[in-house]
């Protein structure tokens, strides 16, 4: 866990709210109920929420994913993402025990 990449990913509202999105994927992606959430999330939901650029989106998913906050998954042409709770279970012990 590499903490300084962890906090920079987590310096941006956007990828902040990209990561509450993914908390609650059915609640927040509604759009995507009839393909399911096994996978996680397709980029283009999250884009389409997002109301960015796709290159912005899939940068800072990508830089979630280089931070281990969140992983993908290739389906076809589609991309899905979803949170790495073990990640998060990671970040709040070393927030409680060492910071």
């Amino acid at each position: 866990m590499d903490q300084v990449e962890i906090f920079k990913a987590l310096s941006n509202k956007t990828r902040l709210q990209i990561l509450h999105w993914l908390k609650d994927p059915e609640g927040n992606f509604p759009d995507q109920e009839q393909y399911g959430f096994d996978n996680g999330v397709c980029v283009g939901q999250i884009q389409k929420k997002a109301g960015l650029t796709q290159s912005t989106v899939s940068e800072y998913l990508s830089l979630l994913q280089r931070a281990g906050l969140v992983s993908s998954k290739r389906v076809g042409q589609w991309t899905y993402y979803q949170r790495n709770e073990e990640a998060f279970a990671a970040l709040s012990q070393l927030v409680q025990t060492d910071i």
